[in-house]
C-alpha cells in the first residue's frame, strides 16, 4: 500500500513541475512580446536619407560667411568661390523617424559601394546639427574654408577636372542611436551652356547599420 506522505510529496512535486513549464512559457511569451514591441518602436525612431528627388521644392542654403546657394531639381552643389570650398547636399528622409546628422568623411573620387564605410572616428563632425524630419526634405552643409585642410587641394582639384567625390554621412535617431552611413556620390553635369556649373548630380549607393545587424 502506498504511504500517504509519499503520494503526497509526488503530488506537490508534480504541480510545482507544471507551474514552473507554465511559468517558463508565459515568460518566454512575454520576451518575445517585449522584443516586438521594442523592434517596433526601433522602426518608429529609424531614419533612412536618400538624395532629394527632382519634383522636391527648392531650398536655400546659407553659411556663415554669408555665403548662399540654392539647391533645387534634386542637385547637389559643390562650389569653389575666393579659395572656399562650399558643399551643400539636398536629403530626403524615407523612413519614419527624425535623422540627426552626425557627421560627414569625404574622398575626392568615386568609392565603389564594395569598401565598407570609415571608422565612426574618422567622421568630422558639423558646425551645426542638422535635422532631416521623416517623409520630408531638408539638406546637410559643409565647408572647407583653410587651405592647409588636408582636402582642400584633393577637393579643389577634383572641381577643377571636373571629377565627383564621394561622401559618407554619419547619422542617427533623435536619441543617438540607430547609427547609419549612407554613401553619396557627386559628379559634374558638364554641359558646356550650364549657368550653373557648381549644380552636381547626386546619387545614394549603399547604407550601412552601425548599431544593428546588417541585412547583408
Amino acid at each position: 500500500m502506498s504511504d500517504t506522505s509519499t503520494i503526497a510529496s509526488l503530488a506537490t512535486a508534480g504541480g510545482t513541475l507544471v507551474l514552473a513549464i507554465a511559468t517558463f512559457s508565459a515568460t518566454r511569451s512575454s520576451n518575445r512580446a517585449a522584443r516586438a514591441s521594442e523592434e517596433a518602436l526601433m522602426v518608429g525612431l529609424r531614419p533612412v536619407l536618400f538624395n532629394a528627388r527632382p519634383q522636391d521644392p527648392p531650398q536655400k542654403v546659407g553659411f556663415v560667411d554669408n555665403h548662399w546657394l540654392r539647391l533645387h531639381d534634386g542637385l547637389a552643389a559643390v562650389q569653389e568661390q575666393e579659395d572656399n570650398v562650399y558643399m551643400a547636399m539636398p536629403l530626403r528622409n524615407v523612413a519614419s523617424g527624425l535623422a540627426v546628422v552626425h557627421g560627414w568623411h569625404l574622398r575626392p573620387e568615386r568609392v565603389t559601394s564594395d569598401s565598407g564605410p570609415p571608422a565612426v572616428e574618422e567622421f568630422r563632425r558639423n558646425v551645426r546639427d542638422m535635422y532631416v524630419p521623416a517623409g520630408d526634405v531638408s539638406f546637410w552643409q559643409a565647408a572647407i574654408r583653410d587651405s592647409d585642410d588636408p582636402l582642400h587641394g584633393p577637393v579643389s582639384a577634383a572641381i577643377a577636372a571636373g571629377d565627383g567625390i564621394t561622401i559618407d554621412l554619419l547619422y542617427g535617431d533623435h536619441e543617438g542611436g540607430q547609427r547609419t552611413v549612407t554613401r553619396f556620390f557627386l559628379s559634374p553635369r558638364l554641359h558646356d551652356s550650364d549657368e550653373e556649373p557648381w549644380l552636381w548630380m547626386c546619387s545614394v549607393s549603399r547604407h550601412w547599420n552601425l548599431d544593428r545587424d546588417d541585412p547583408r
